[in-house]
């Protein structure tokens, strides 16, 4: 008998004043209009809540677009839905234990073309500790330019930079960015995903001038 398409959550939660970055600051989030106030506005017995959120674009997890790399890429409003719907996935192991740097070895073989490419380190478990802000898994730079040739569509990544933050160069947003790939950073849960066979969305809102924002990543497993 087959089994029925599984949701599987690949994105962490944005609570007030947590801690994406370092140096980057938390969210403030609170009411805009609180259910309270609202009870003045309204018929007896009936209330609401507007929300209000403060926050940097790369909050939680997030997509990069071009254009947070280069001023004349593309921005969130101009991202096509199908560079980041729906697209058939290939999960990348990378275990910490094999060191911090994923190179171009990591990828050679697969099949990578119009797909996302998820790579897997299990860096997120650090998630909220100290540990997770310093010495991350990245990716090199010549597995960027293999990804750009193999024609990979999106690249993820369970860490807290696709790149070396101690690079200040940082190759791997200049090299996939510049080729129009997007990048998801901060993402969670990859564990539990087959290496072949699931689906991944990661979809921001449409800004206009913006070029990262938070999404609710997710894929779906047969």
């Amino acid at each position: 008998m087959s089994r029925s398409p599984r949701l599987v959550d690949l994105s962490h939660s944005i609570t007030h004043g947590m801690t994406t970055y370092p140096g980057l600051p938390g969210p403030i989030i609170c009411d805009y209009l609180s259910r309270e106030r609202s009870r003045e506005l309204y018929a007896p017995g009936v209330e609401f809540q507007i929300g209000k959120i403060e926050m940097v674009a790369n909050t939680g997890t997030y997509l990069d677009s071009p254009f947070h790399r280069y001023a004349d890429g593309k921005d969130l409003s101009a991202l096509p839905l199908d560079w980041l719907a729906d697209l058939e996935a290939v999960v990348v192991r990378a275990p910490m234990g094999l060191g911090r740097a994923v190179s171009l070895r990591a990828f050679e073989g697969l099949a990578l073309r119009g797909r996302a490419v998820l790579v897997h380190t299990g860096w997120d478990e650090h998630w909220g500790t100290e540990h997770y802000l310093s010495a991350n898994p990245y990716l090199t730079a010549d597995a960027a330019e293999l990804l750009v040739a193999a024609g990979a569509t999106l690249v993820g990544i369970d860490s807290l930079n696709i790149d070396d933050i101690g690079d200040r160069a940082r190759p791997a947003h200049s090299i996939l960015l510049g080729a129009g790939i997007p990048i998801v950073e901060h993402l969670c849960g990859l564990a539990q995903l087959p290496v072949e066979g699931c689906r991944f969305s990661a979809v921001p809102p449409k800004v206009v001038g913006f070029g990262t924002w938070p999404v609710r990543a997710y894929a779906i497993t047969a």
